[in-house]
């Protein structure tokens, strides 16, 4: 009843309960109840944890928590939690290291994993901190959730409690902590990825755990000198035979142990009367003791083995320090005397009991071991790339380095290897070098083993990730990339190569599936603002909110309200709709269906990658510019000029143009001089005397001629159809609108015609424009007249573009005036301009639709999208061609009768029969009523030929052409131009028909 009255009160005791927490179990569980009773769930909320969680639990006493991990996670090498944000982090082992290591992710906000085997933290050894060790446990909260912590003079902690208060820490910052699980080995990404699209995964114990399909990128050893990580070779370091015995005792914090003082550290050499008392009255011969109070009573001490022998701890004498300190060589009961006994004579018999506190086992806490023997690895970290994925491998803690115990630093270069991992990793999630990553970290692995409070930086204060606010020399690297290329494993031998240039940063395809899903997601959401407000219509998917097809009539009604009238359209009536607003997009918008009707309304769930690639075309076309409005209904037919010029074109059996380099005229200019660059001065000075150049220099680039000849033959082509078009206006309704869209794409006036030529009726001068004067000084001045040259070799055809684009946008307002329009648009939207700024291409693509569109419409359609029409076997989007209506797989277009490939722009169609053929073996297959031509580059030059020839002004036009056959530069803007030209006179002869 209190709980329910009072939900604050009992988030408040749940949150005192977790920090008070005395095992890993406990802390866990408390954890658990505090975010179910907030209704977090840990494994979707925000990283860092401890935000969402300060936004709802207001308590006193975690504000002062909360504010330490604000001020830590405000230092700007973390980069406000974005540092390592598409970062998947596993960590084996939750010892003081490996914990430091996956607080300091999470701070950078890398998703971190950490498993250990055990669910209880059992180590009752005393750590002895560094100043800067304990400045930096204080800086992540340690005293909020430990008051104990280092009070007074302190300087040291237990191995168990310091888990304790970082395993609070990383539960606070989001870390993902799974308990009474083991790694076995890692799991190397599949080898077809085209089918397994999986990283690196990792075998754990138990075999079902959830984390074993987990993908990482990075992996760290944490779990101590028994390292589990392959690829890492250990060196040995031993000196003179030390054994050393570690022992605790139970604290039972009576007054009378609360007396005793501790020992920080006594040797020999220091104070040999104390040893040598030691000896005369117990016969125990050491050379050092340490004595720390914490949890229990630590006692740390380096014996000599003639004194173990003598006492009995030690059985025989063998020269192998392992078969010396074996178990079965150690009398376990003489050693606990023996340690009870230093124990009571170095606090001079004050301690009242000397129980032995247990350890993880369930024995006594006494241990003998030979710390003079010590492990390092050889390398901190490595790279293995398999299959296109790359994994980050490094060690920390003893599993790196192991300490020297009499020197206790363990914890805190623990903690430098750790900060120096985190910058390791930091440095990869962005995107730098391999080598230069694993350069940099065995540089400062080589200062590690040197580490003393001495020989480090001395405010501790500004001690971050950054190795340089630590270490007092870190640059230069004293390891290039090249020494460290047998660190990256690509499961080939290296061999004696040092090239590293075959080292690279590979994009992560887990990240690149979250990147492609991003931008599903910015699809969907246009789309949903684009259907918005429309009846019957709600886009939740890219497949089945499409399949009624009125979100495809809402989408094109939003741009062309004038092409469908929504509120007609019948919600039951799906293929009506579908087809309406397939056949609307590829008859105005020229974007063609993937998928038929049929398979569309048939289907429960249309194929995505389809879907995809079809409303992707909509964006890409769509997405800068607003609902049209004003002159834009004038100009309906223009959308077909924004289909890409590569479609239209090789429908007309041309190639894109190539890279032009134009030759410039010998007497005028010389020969051309070479340079590598230009400065940018330069460069600007041409872009702001480009028009002027552009009319200047144009005779000497193109030889001589008044104009140029894509100009030319533009104008040439203009008065063609505006003579068409006007000895034929009154023919019929039908072709009169016809004949006034025509006159609209091809408004395009001639160069010369002087401004009083122009039509009465229009009331602005389309000529009128010009460029702006340069200075008479400045154009003669020779460098600059040079590098203008230069640059109208590139920029020639882009100025063309910009007069042409700012003459199509009088028409427009002229011909808004001629059809009643009073108010007339201020800019027409660039997208209704690409048509002019494209060139010749784009006059192509025009031609080419009005062409098409005046073609019969009879053709066979498709049972379905994803069947070959020829094999009757699935065909994928990617592999597919489309013609006449029907999908087939490229290897499958054939002519039906010598089955010689064919091409798109070449073959004939049997409507009756359904067959296609190539063009050699048409006559003899196919009726004149039956065929479906495509016609060759060859066909058209024969009609352009014949048809110019029956006109007034071909003997300008062939001189042209012949003039511009003589120019090698330019061979492939003459055959772009001569198909333009055929292509509409063929159109205006079927007018004139």
């Amino acid at each position: 009843m209190e709980d329910q009255s009072f939900p604050e009160c009992q988030a408040q005791e749940l949150f005192d309960e977790f920090v008070s927490a005395s095992t890993c179990r406990a802390t866990l569980r408390s954890f658990s109840q505090l975010c179910e009773h907030l209704q977090l769930d840990p494994s979707t909320a925000e990283r860092p944890l401890y935000r969402p969680i300060k936004c709802r639990l207001n308590y006193w006493r975690a504000n002062g928590l909360w504010a330490k991990l604000d001020r830590r996670g405000a230092q700007e090498e973390y980069q406000r939690a974005r540092a390592c944000s598409d970062v998947t982090c596993v960590i084996i082992g939750a010892g003081p290291c490996g914990l430091r290591t996956a607080v300091e992710l999470s701070f950078m906000g890398a998703r971190v994993v950490l498993l250990e085997k055990r669910d209880s933290f059992s180590r009752n050894n005393v750590l002895h901190l560094w100043p800067f060790t304990i400045h930096d446990l204080r800086g992540l909260g340690a005293k909020k959730v430990y008051g104990r912590f280092c009070a007074g003079s302190i300087d040291h902690i237990s191995i168990r409690q310091l888990q304790l208060v970082l395993l609070k820490v990383a539960l606070l910052l989001g870390v993902e902590v799974h308990v009474n699980v083991e790694f076995k080995k890692l799991v190397e990404p599949a080898e077809d990825q085209h089918r397994h699209k999986l990283g690196w995964r990792m075998e754990v114990s138990p075999k079902n755990h959830p984390v074993s399909q987990l993908e990482f990128d990075v992996i760290i050893g944490a779990d101590g000198r028994r390292n589990t990580l392959p690829g890492f070779r250990r060196k040995e370091f031993r000196g003179k035979l030390a054994i050393a015995i570690t022992a605790n005792f139970k604290n039972r914090n009576t007054t009378a142990e609360a007396k005793v003082e501790e020992i920080s550290g006594v040797a020999f050499i220091f104070n040999q009367r104390f040893f040598q008392e030691l000896r005369q009255e117990t016969g125990i011969d050491l050379e050092n003791i340490v004595y720390y109070k914490d949890d229990t009573h630590y006692f740390v001490m380096t014996a000599k083995k003639q004194s173990l022998l003598e006492k009995g701890v030690i059985l025989q004498d063998f020269a192998d320090t392992e078969l010396l300190l074996s178990r079965g060589n150690v009398d376990q009961n003489a050693l606990q005397a023996y340690a009870r006994e230093a124990a009571d004579f170095s606090t001079n018999h004050q301690l009242p009991t000397l129980d032995f506190a247990m350890n993880h086992y369930g024995q006594p806490d006494v241990a003998m071991f030979d710390f003079t023997c010590m492990y390092a690895s050889e390398n901190a970290a490595m790279v293995r790339q398999r299959h296109g994925h790359q994994l980050l491998v490094t060690l920390v803690g003893d599993s790196l380095l192991e300490p020297f115990w009499p020197m206790g630093t363990g914890v805190a270069r623990g903690f430098l290897a750790a900060l120096d991992s985190a910058w390791m990793i930091r440095s990869w999630a962005q995107g730098a070098a391999p080598l230069d990553v694993l350069a940099e970290r065995e540089s400062l692995y080589r200062l590690l083993p040197q580490t003393t409070p001495e020989n480090m930086q001395k405010n501790i204060t500004l001690y971050s990730v950054d190795p340089t606010t630590r270490y007092m020399n870190t640059s230069p690297l004293t390891v290039t990339p090249a020494q460290v290329r047998h660190l990256v494993d690509t499961g080939e031998e290296v061999g004696l190569t040092t090239d590293c240039s075959d080292i690279i940063r590979l994009p992560s395809p887990r990240y690149l599936r979250q990147e492609s899903f991003s931008r599903s997601n910015q699809l969907l959401t246009w789309c949903q603002e684009q259907t918005c407000g429309y009846h019957g219509v709600n886009v939740t998917d890219l497949t089945t909110s499409w399949r009624s097809g009125l979100a495809l009539c809402a989408l094109l009604h939003r741009y062309r309200s004038d092409l469908i009238d929504f509120d007609s359209l019948d919600e039951s009536s799906v293929e009506d709709n579908t087809r309406l607003g397939f056949d609307v997009a590829e008859r105005e918008f020229g974007i063609s269906p993937l998928m038929t009707v049929e398979e569309m309304s048939s289907v429960e769930e249309p194929d995505s990658l389809s879907m995809v690639m079809y409303l992707s075309q909509f964006y890409q076309l769509l997405k800068d510019s607003p609902p049209p409005t004003g002159c834009l209904r004038h100009i309906t037919d223009l959308r077909s000029a924004l289909i890409a010029p590569a479609s239209l074109l090789s429908r007309l059996g041309t190639s894109l143009s190539r890279k032009r380099n134009p030759k410039e005229h010998g007497g005028a200019l010389g020969k051309k001089r070479k340079t590598s660059q230009w400065s940018r001065e330069q460069q600007e000075s041409c872009d702001l005397n480009g028009d002027v150049e552009s009319q200047s220099f144009e005779e000497e680039f193109v030889g001589g001629a008044s104009r140029s000849r894509v100009r030319l033959m533009a104008n040439q082509l203009q008065a063609k159809l505006d003579e068409s078009s006007s000895t034929c206006r009154t023919s019929s309704a039908a072709s009169a609108d016809f004949r006034r869209q025509q006159g609209e794409l091809s408004s395009l006036p001639p160069a010369s015609q002087p401004a009083d030529s122009q039509p009465t009726a229009a009331p602005v001068h389309l000529s009128s424009w010009r460029p702006p004067p340069a200075s008479p000084q400045f154009l003669q001045s020779p460098d600059c007249r040079w590098n203008n040259i230069c640059c109208l070799c590139q920029k020639k055809r882009t100025l063309q573009q910009e007069q042409m684009s700012f003459r199509f946008k009088q028409k427009l307002k002229a011909q808004a005036v001629l059809d009643g329009d009073e108010q007339v648009p201020e800019q027409v939207p660039e997208q209704c301009l690409q048509m002019y700024m494209g060139g010749v291409s784009s006059l192509a693509e025009q031609i080419t639709s009005r062409m098409q569109s005046q073609e019969d419409g009879g053709g066979v359609s498709a049972s379905c999208s994803h069947v070959c029409f020829f094999c009757k076997q699935r065909v994928y989007v990617m592999e597919r061609l489309s013609a006449e209506g029907l999908f087939f797989h490229r290897s499958c277009f054939q002519c039906g009768s010598c089955s010689s490939p064919l091409r798109l722009a070449s073959y004939t169609y049997d409507q009756h029969a359904g067959r296609f053929y190539c063009l050699q073996r048409s006559e003899c297959h196919l009726s004149a009523q039956a065929v479906r031509k495509r016609p060759t580059p060859s066909d058209r030059a024969v009609s352009h030929r014949t048809s110019i020839g029956s006109q007034s002004s071909a003997p300008s036009l062939s001189d042209s052409l012949i003039s511009a056959g003589r120019r090698p530069s330019s061979v492939c803007l003459c055959v772009c131009v001569c198909l333009c030209v055929c292509a509409a006179a063929l159109v205006c002869w079927q007018l004139l028909l």
